[in-house]
């Protein structure tokens, strides 16, 4: 099975050519295609390379499919015998993407 591991926005995702995943908002148009080079592992079913820090020219390519908020989450601040309380909420900003494909090289992984 191939797969990248790649780091965006702070966060690092498993990803598989086919896979649908949130990631931090980018500022991309709905349907444009986005290339994310900052690949840190990358195994093509037969052999793992692990990058030092990133795996080099390694590219995972993804079409953007839509633009969204997460679900709420509830911040609640309380200092016990001070009538001290505090309520927020906020919900993320996500970009949902589909991995199309995997590139080493100039060569696709996988295919």
């Amino acid at each position: 099975m191939t797969y990248a591991i790649l780091r965006q926005g702070g966060h690092q995702y498993r990803v598989a050519p086919g896979d649908v995943i949130q990631i931090e908002k980018i500022d991309v148009e709905k349907g444009q295609q986005i290339e994310m080079e900052d690949v840190l592992v990358l195994h093509d079913g037969s052999k793992l390379e692990i990058g030092s820090p990133r795996v080099e020219d390694t590219m995972v390519q993804a079409k953007v499919l839509r633009h969204g908020r997460g679900r709420k989450i509830v911040v609640f601040k309380k200092k016990r015998r001070k009538g001290y309380s505090k309520k927020q909420g906020h919900r993320q900003d996500f970009v949902e993407i589909k991995i199309t494909g995997i590139t080493h090289n100039g060569q696709p992984v996988g295919v």
